[in-house]
């Protein structure tokens, strides 16, 4: 017997991560359906009656969350990017929140890291998250790695996180990922939004 890839949409609901303009600039180019895919998987799940959770990467005036210590933000830091209330740390307009959604700051990696979410996700009896995110080899990983730790029933869908390096990508979608996670394309999930035609 086949086990549905949504075994219980009741507890099911959407993370969309870090589709900010700075982080979804930097992949346009090598990756020119992602948005397009992305607005596809809110759409259906919103139709669906799903959740729609946004994380998002944001700091403060003057960056007092990032040390010194730090390489990959104290990169951002030195460039002035993903600033709070800053054009680039928008979340891009393609696959912008509806008003009664839920937006997450996080100041560290991991979507789970230095966030609220997990509270979120817990008050709304959330077991199976399905995640899109940038970049594969960043918020993706960390967030599959501590969720799976947590006990979620996570579904990937690949072909909505996207990273400067393709190999990495593929390793991770098909060898790291399915360990700990269905990893499917977008077409599969919407397809299983999708009501079952009763028989005549």
């Amino acid at each position: 017997m086949v086990t549905p890839l949504l075994r219980d949409k009741s507890h099911t609901a959407v993370l969309i991560i870090d589709y900010q303009n700075d982080i979804v600039s930097g992949m346009a180019v090598h990756h020119p359906q992602l948005l397009d895919r992305a607005a596809a998987v809110l759409s259906g799940a919103r139709l669906a009656g799903l959740p729609v959770i946004y994380v998002t990467v944001g700091f403060r005036p003057g960056y007092p969350e990032i040390s010194d210590r730090n390489p990959l933000f104290r990169g951002l830091k030195a460039a002035g990017r993903l600033g709070e209330g800053s054009p680039g740390a928008a979340i891009h307009p393609r696959v912008a929140p509806q008003p009664t959604e839920v937006i997450v700051t996080k100041r560290r990696v991991g979507a789970f890291a230095t966030t609220e979410l997990e509270s979120i996700l817990r008050a709304q009896q959330v077991t199976s998250p399905v995640l899109l995110g940038i970049a594969t080899s960043g918020v993706v990983l960390s967030t599959v790695r501590w969720a799976t730790d947590a006990d979620y029933e996570l579904l990937v869908l690949a072909d909505c996180c996207a990273d400067a390096d393709v190999e990495v990508h593929r390793v991770l979608m098909h060898k790291v990922f399915p360990r700990q996670a269905t990893v499917v394309q977008a077409q599969a999930f919407l397809q299983a939004l999708a009501p079952v035609a009763e028989k005549p």
